[in-house]
């Protein structure tokens, strides 16, 4: 509960409850949660243990698979809410895809996921808390260009019953905004193109790590004259041995601005 910074009133959307242990802690904490289940066996399980609550509207319970939920669909609030959940691991990636990129942004996601992907996120070194930057990834990137993300702690396999075959870990994204782009979209004079300026970052991000084996630069090149390319790695002092695993969020910012707006 600590890492959502949880206070009464809060919006809370919660995926996939299950059985509610976690949905009725949100509830003491005095927020509102919208809980989306697509199980219809637990959705009749969540109806009977938590029927004072939905009455009372403290409780939105929503029998729909996630990845096809949208908030106009049900007339819920649309801002100033947080992304609570423990949720199925082969869906984390799409889970972030939707929620960073939607219109209507969370302010702060906390989700379990395995710990080996809450690392990869982060970049981390071989251990959890290691100071020193790994490798980036797509996955890590596209976070990191909407929120913040936090490693909170580790939670051991032997927690959940039946035992997974990894440890999960608590991850946190916070202040998650349009900032990034926004910031890009004014100093390239293209505010009123900011959509357009975030569907390029992506692709140019997708290009550069189109294939491990080559350079950045290389990849980069299915998308610009390598000429162009270049030049812009002089300009911002990178190496043209670059990989695109090597290379940071500012970076990447700093190295999109150009080749979009041909600076």
């Amino acid at each position: 509960m600590d890492a959502g910074n949880l206070a009464p009133g809060d919006t809370i959307l919660e995926i996939g409850p299950g059985e509610g242990v976690l949905t009725e802690r949100l509830l003491a904490c005095g927020s509102q949660v919208v809980a989306v289940e697509k199980d219809e066996e637990l959705c009749g399980l969540l109806k009977q243990r938590f029927a004072e609550e939905i009455s009372l509207g403290k409780l939105v319970l929503i029998h729909e698979d996630i990845l096809n939920f949208e908030f106009s669909d049900y007339k819920l609030p649309t801002t100033h809410y947080k992304l609570i959940a423990n949720i199925p691991y082969n869906i984390t990636g799409a889970i972030f895809k939707k929620f960073l990129s939607t219109e209507y942004q969370p302010e702060t996601m906390v989700l379990l996921v395995q710990k080996e992907v809450a690392k990869r996120i982060l970049a981390q070194g071989s251990k959890p808390l290691d100071s020193a930057r790994g490798k980036e990834s797509i996955l890590s990137i596209s976070v990191k260009a909407y929120g913040n993300p936090r490693y909170v702690e580790t939670v051991k396999a032997g927690s959940f019953a039946p035992m997974p075959k990894v440890d999960s870990a608590i991850l946190a994204v916070e202040g998650i905004s349009r900032d990034f782009f926004q910031k890009m979209a004014q100093v390239s004079h293209l505010e009123a193109e900011l959509p357009s300026v975030e569907k390029r970052f992506f692709e140019i991000l997708r290009a550069g790590f189109g294939s491990k084996r080559k350079k950045l630069s290389s990849n980069l090149s299915k998308l610009y004259p390598k000429s162009r390319v270049l030049e812009v790695f002089e300009n911002l002092a990178m190496d043209e041995n670059t990989r695109a695993e090597d290379v940071s969020i500012e970076t990447w910012g700093q190295l999109a601005k150009r080749l979009i707006t041909n600076q």
